[in-house]
């Protein structure tokens, strides 16, 4: 395929999906769109794919000196990595310590929120405003707003989505080493849950974004490079980059997640891999 060739019809990848007339599915590369399924401009919550967007805010913040990864935030000792990098003890969705500081992967909405009020404090400026002027203004996410905790509270549309995975195929808004920074394990080797598929050990993450890396079973395809990351969201969405590849997948399945995608998901996005990759 080449740019100016359409999109290509993948509703046939999501016909095992509960309600897949409400399934929205699109593949890109950082050029074009290469394949859609369902309406692409139909606006949902996605749920923790918000957390690419916190990533995205604080590699910019980072970027313009507006505050450093190594500086102290959230718990004592803990610093902005931590919190970015669910490292910093804090639990699930209480902004309490339950482990010390860089010893276990908690996956922590309270950790993001509490990175998100750090950063609004370093910038002057709410969270929100934030956001909206270093990430989706530029990025022309018209359709996208954030209702609620900054962990999991963006509204969006898969047509927005693609605009953020194809920044994070080829970015224009923060340095590539930024983004590199970002894709690269933290704090290797600390093991933990990842909600809704169990506990890895190691359980790979980034800032803010989930690496692949060896996890099995997983919600991205057995044919994934372990380096591809991205992000599930409980209201049933996905959005994954496999770098070495070129290519990006957002996924809208108008069902929250449950134990159905973790059968679903991994087979379409291998089909994905197989017509694309």
């Amino acid at each position: 395929m080449t740019g100016a060739d359409p999109p290509l019809d993948l509703s046939s990848l999501v016909t095992d999906w509960p309600d897949p007339g409400r399934a929205s599915l699109a593949v890109t590369t950082s050029e074009a769109v290469v394949g859609t399924a369902g309406d692409t401009t139909a606006i949902s919550r996605v749920a923790s794919i918000s957390k690419l967007v916190v990533a995205l805010a604080a590699l910019v913040a980072v970027e313009e000196g507006t505050l450093d990864l190594d500086e102290p935030a959230g718990p004592e000792r803990a610093t902005v990595r931590h919190l970015l990098a669910h490292a910093s003890g804090l639990a699930f969705d209480e902004h309490r310590s339950i482990a010390d500081v860089g010893r276990r992967r908690i996956y922590s909405n309270a950790g993001i929120e509490q990175f998100a009020d750090h950063l609004a404090a370093r910038a002057g400026i709410p969270y929100e405003t934030y956001q909206r002027e270093a990430v989706l203004g530029p990025l022309g996410m018209s359709s996208t707003v954030l209702r609620g905790s900054p962990a999991h509270g963006i509204h969006t549309s898969v047509a927005d989505l693609l605009r953020l995975a194809r920044e994070l195929l080829d970015p224009s808004l923060i340095h590539p080493s930024s983004l590199q920074e970002a894709t690269t394990i933290q704090f290797p080797g600390l093991a933990g849950v990842l909600p809704g598929l169990g506990s890895f050990d190691p359980n790979d993450w980034g800032l803010a974004m989930e690496i692949r890396g060896s996890k099995q079973p997983h919600w991205t395809a057995p044919g994934h490079d372990p380096a591809t990351f991205g992000h599930f969201g409980g209201s049933g969405t996905y959005l994954w980059v496999d770098p070495s590849r070129g290519l990006a997948a957002v996924a809208i399945s108008g069902t929250d997640y449950g134990p159905w995608a973790n059968e679903a998901w991994p087979r379409t996005n291998q089909r994905i891999l197989d017509r694309f990759g």
